[in-house]
């Protein structure tokens, strides 16, 4: 952490740069607790460079169900979220597992500007307690107490794909085939007569074309994949660990400090925490380098060694898994066991460490209480 001496202003607004969901949360969490907030948000609209996306909620994280550990915080729950508790999944040899649990998986939620989204959601409660968001501005200085929310800083994964319109049913399938997805997997997401149909892949970038051809014929082919005026559209994904998550005197969340899920890219949930935990540091002059350390770290490090395992299974590991998570009566509670910090999982966490590199080098700026803002390039604003 840098040290900033300055005496702080509690009278002066709190900067954010960007309008992503950590940088909301935490534009909510300081305007619900009083102070002045002013988000700064480089494109034209919230969301935008998800433009309809269907994303997961993770719900396996914690015992308590995760929409109503967002009403423990504070942050509102008013968009569209459908619980998905049946789904499909496949392997390479098109073999069907079902899975099933009691309680929802995940909440299936769409990203973007339009109504009902989570973006929108987490906008409109921002704005009715006050926040002053600004679209089209870039914030290249903080002077004065600020919060940096920027999104990614490289890619370690890509989702590419389509949305899509579509006479389907609510649902979600997943291939676990390389040759679809290396070393991740492709999915398909349908709620409300509207999907979306991915390649996540954790290699293999130059050849994300083919990745998506074949994806969308193995879909067509298994569950009759019906796309009706298809859009293609792409994200990309970084997940670090940091040392610090400070520039200067100002806490980085979000992707912009690396926080995702590295197994699975579910990391809705890590970004929200952090911007809440941000913000809890400001007002109560706390250091967030030990809150995220005390609270989102344990989980970020378990999903470096799950990823490190995951990547070393390949189609016949894949099936293997696939053939666990089916025979479990409750793949929720399941799924939790893995991405708690155990023993085991700890031992593993040096190897892990050197098998999985972040495209991400730490470039923090080494500027002493710098108030710049880093651009997109990972390059200081003032060099």
């Amino acid at each position: 952490m840098m040290e900033n001496n300055n005496k702080i202003d509690l009278n002066a607004a709190v900067e954010i740069a960007g309008a992503g969901p950590a940088g909301l949360a935490a534009a909510i969490t300081l305007a619900e607790a009083g102070r002045q907030v002013i988000v700064h948000e480089t494109q034209k609209e919230v969301g935008s460079r998800f433009g309809g996306d269907f994303q997961g909620l993770e719900n396996w994280s914690s015992d308590e169900d995760a929409l109503s550990v967002l009403e423990k915080i504070g942050l509102t729950t008013d968009f569209t979220a459908l619980p998905c508790r049946k789904g499909a999944a496949f392997d390479a040899k098109g073999n069907r597992y079902h899975i099933k649990s009691d309680e929802p998986l995940f909440y299936l939620v769409e990203r973007g500007p339009g109504s009902g989204t989570l973006d929108s959601a987490l906008l409109q409660q921002a704005l009715a307690l006050g926040v002053d968001v600004r679209f089209n501005s870039r914030l290249r200085r903080v002077t004065g107490q600020g919060i940096l929310a920027a999104g990614p800083r490289a890619a370690d994964a890509i989702a590419v794909g389509y949305h899509f319109d579509t006479d389907m049913a609510d649902g979600y399938w997943v291939i676990c085939d390389d040759e679809l997805a290396p070393k991740g997997y492709a999915y398909l997401l349908v709620m409300n007569g509207r999907g979306t149909v991915k390649s996540c892949m954790f290699s293999g970038f130059k050849q994300e074309k083919l990745y998506v051809q074949r994806t969308v014929a193995a879909f067509q082919g298994l569950v009759g994949l019906d796309m009706k005026n298809p859009q293609p559209h792409g994200g990309s994904g970084n997940f670090h660990i940091p040392t610090t998550a400070y520039n200067g005197p100002h806490p980085l969340v979000g992707e912009q400090a690396g926080f995702q899920d590295t197994l699975w890219g579910f990391g809705m949930r890590l970004a929200i925490s952090s911007g809440v935990l941000a913000a809890q540091s400001l007002l109560n002059d706390e250091n967030y380098n030990m809150l995220w350390q005390r609270e989102l770290k344990p989980q970020m490090e378990t999903s470096v060694v799950n990823r490190a395992l995951y990547s070393l299974l390949g189609n016949r590991g894949y099936r293997w898994f696939l053939r666990w998570i089916r025979s479990q009566s409750d793949p929720r509670r399941a799924l939790r066991y893995q991405y708690q910090a155990t023993w085991f999982k700890q031992l593993l966490m040096p190897w892990a460490r050197r098998r999985y590199q972040s495209q991400r080098r730490d470039v923090s700026c080494n500027h002493i209480d710098c108030a710049c803002v880093w651009c997109r390039s990972g390059r200081c604003a003032h060099e």
